[in-house]
């Protein structure tokens, strides 16, 4: 019985030993596993910059280059893009014989004469701002 009791007893030493062997090996996978997860997150938000970064680059890019032709005179000027001049002012202007197209800037002096300075620097800024006017 006492050698029966041994062998149990050689059994279950070797089986705790088997047993801790995997559970060091099973330990030391989950810390490499945990490892290699905070590259990947590491290595995707690095993606995720460089994305960004991408992205501002070439919004950079485009104002830059707005920039460029503003300044070459190559886009539009505001003034362009702007055609409307207001009812008032229109009615104003008709009464004196001025229609739609290019404003003969001696025929709108005669025509601005009646307003103050104040009105008549507003109306030539409101034509300025519709093209009417150079």
């Amino acid at each position: 019985m006492e050698n029966d009791e041994r062998q149990i007893t050689q059994r279950l030493e070797a089986a705790a030993t088997l047993l801790e062997r995997t559970l060091n090996r099973l330990e030391e996978r989950v810390a490499a596993a945990t490892a290699l997860t905070g590259d990947v997150e590491r290595i995707s938000a690095a993606v995720e910059q460089s994305r960004r970064e991408t992205e501002l680059a070439e919004k950079l890019a485009s104002a830059e280059r707005e920039i460029a032709e503003l300044k070459a005179g190559t886009a539009p000027p505001l003034a362009v893009l702007r055609r409307t001049v207001p009812a008032s002012t229109s009615e104003m202007l008709a009464k004196h014989g001025i229609g739609e197209g290019p404003v003969d800037v001696r025929a709108l002096d005669a025509a601005l004469s009646g307003l103050s300075l104040e009105q008549r620097i507003a109306v030539k800024t409101q034509l300025l701002r519709a093209g009417a006017i150079a």
